[in-house]
């Protein structure tokens, strides 16, 4: 029996119109008529997730920012984890020298320090997520997010990381010449204990703190409503899903799925365009 689904949304819940479906959004109502918990476990922060479910008629309890923060169905914080302003501080440093474009997701909003480069890689992301969007509809899609994602631009960021009222959350580093771009900080933090590097798409890594997991934050969740994680089911498509779909009792993977997710997830559904969440759904429901 199933008691609480967790979704991703890109490249998951949401089709390459950056939406929700009327057929997910069915069968997730459903669930809820059933009893069963459906939540969003995302990379994007509250701000940048809510609109686009509040849109659909949706009001999940939220895992945001690959865990580091959680919004129970009330809307209240529950779980907060932030980068070490050393370790942030550090990062930015390498990372400047390495002149990749990168975002700061703070507990105040995200902030970029380039508007041009933004919307030129978030158009990459979402080619790389929906391969039939041209480049040219990705560019107008990108700029159309920026709204929805109320991105702050800023000079630089020196002065968010040396204000104390501001935590920075995860850092979202972006490089249009693919994964090969970010071996060398992966190698070099593969073992770190203080931060961990996932992904959401080939153009991209997600750098957060160690105990900033999907996983994590959807057991911890799960144990709080004391469901045991057997009762748990996990949908998503990219390596910052890997956590929850390994740790959840019953790990689905999109039909688009990178071949990582496929290996380790329980069974793959249909694809993000062709309502893969809504599937799973109804496999979830027949097995109450």
């Amino acid at each position: 029996m199933i008691s609480i689904i967790a979704s991703d949304m890109d490249g998951t819940l949401l089709n390459d119109k950056m939406s929700i479906s009327p057929k997910n959004v069915a069968a997730i109502q459903k669930a809820q008529e059933a009893g069963i918990e459906f939540m969003v476990a995302t990379g994007r922060g509250l701000s940048e997730a809510q609109p686009i479910l509040k849109k659909a008629g949706l009001n999940p309890a939220y895992i945001t920012l690959n865990g580091a923060q959680v919004f129970n169905l009330a809307g209240e914080s529950v779980v907060n984890e932030p980068l070490a302003r050393t370790t942030a501080n550090h990062l930015v440093a390498e990372l400047r020298e390495a002149d990749f474009y990168f975002e700061l997701v703070s507990d105040k909003g995200v902030f970029s320090e380039s508007k041009v480069r933004r919307i030129q890689h978030v158009a990459d992301l979402l080619v790389n997520l929906n391969p039939d969007t041209t480049y040219k509809i990705a560019v107008a899609l990108a700029a159309a997010r920026l709204e929805i994602m109320n991105i702050n631009y800023i000079d630089n960021y020196d002065n968010i990381l040396k204000d104390p009222d501001y935590r920075v959350m995860k850092i979202l580093v972006f490089s249009q010449h693919g994964p090969d771009a970010f071996m060398s900080i992966r190698e070099k933090y593969q073992s770190s204990e203080e931060i961990v590097i996932t992904s959401s798409s080939p153009n991209n890594i997600e750098i957060n703190s160690i105990h900033a997991q999907k996983g994590l934050a959807l057991l911890d969740y799960a144990a709080q409503k004391g469901v045991p994680k057997e009762e748990v089911m996990a949908i998503g498509d990219n390596l910052n899903d890997f956590s929850m779909i390994t740790a959840a009792g019953v790990g689905v993977a999109m039909g688009n799925a990178i071949p990582a997710i496929k290996e380790v997830a329980t069974f793959t559904t249909a694809t993000n365009l062709n309502d893969g969440v809504a599937q799973a759904i109804q496999w979830a429901l027949t097995q109450r």
